[in-house]
């Protein structure tokens, strides 16, 4: 009798143990990390030309981003977050999530020489819980309109409407 309670209770451990490895995983858009202040390396004269607000254009639609002096920000665009994590001489690069549509993604743009704007292309490395998408990004320009910085517009902006 003992040795079937232990038979019994070793195969319900077992099932139990099946089955909560057979769930599937939590999505990835719960990994999504903001990086913490400093975490980026960058020189600061580097953050000043990140921080403040910029107009991202694609295929003729205008969303504004909202960036910290590490390049860290926000856009209201399906509840967006963009992150910073390269900023190597007119190369930046980083990443992007939208709460709303569940996607995360890649981006890297090519400054001009003031870094006041640039061209950039875009690609998903997430969509819902497709980790390989083969779904196309696209291309984009950015413009700085706005440096939190100096607090001024930028320079040959135009003005935000």
């Amino acid at each position: 009798m003992k040795l079937n309670r232990l038979s019994f209770l070793s195969i319900c451990f077992g099932a139990l143990v099946l089955q909560a490895c057979s769930h599937a995983p939590r999505p990835q858009e719960a990994s999504w990390a903001e990086p913490v202040s400093g975490e980026i390396s960058l020189h600061r004269s580097e953050h000043a030309v990140l921080a403040g607000e910029w107009e991202y254009e694609e295929s003729g639609m205008v969303v504004p981003l909202r960036l910290d002096q590490f390049g860290n920000g926000s856009y209201d665009f399906k509840d967006g977050r963009f992150r910073t994590d390269v900023l190597s001489d007119h190369r930046w690069a980083g990443a992007w999530a939208q709460r709303e549509n569940d996607r995360e993604g890649g981006f890297e743009i090519t400054l001009s020489p003031d870094y006041s704007e640039g061209e950039g292309r875009w690609w998903y490395t997430r969509i819902e819980s497709d980790a390989a998408p083969t779904k196309a990004g696209g291309t984009f320009h950015v413009m700085k309109m706005q440096s939190i910085v100096e607090n001024q517009p930028v320079p040959g902006a135009r003005a935000s409407q």
